[in-house]
């Protein structure tokens, strides 16, 4: 899976596009919880959006509490 192909399953399940890479890994994260992508797929989803600027909340809560 690629992520063009998990935006397409994100339109089919939200009924809207997104563009926001944050949400894709969001998305795809529940994904692989719900066992809907391999885990092979999830890893390289979560390089390619973290290569576009994706972080996860966790991430982001680390980033902040750093700069403090």
């Amino acid at each position: 899976m690629n992520i063009q192909d998990l935006n397409e399953k994100f339109l089919q399940a939200k009924n809207s596009q997104e563009s926001d890479v944050n949400a894709l890994l969001d998305f795809a994260k529940k994904a692989y919880i719900q066992n809907e992508i391999s885990a092979n797929s999830y890893r390289q989803l979560v390089r390619d959006l973290e290569a576009l600027g994706a972080e996860s909340p966790h991430e982001k809560e680390l980033t902040s509490s750093n700069l403090e």
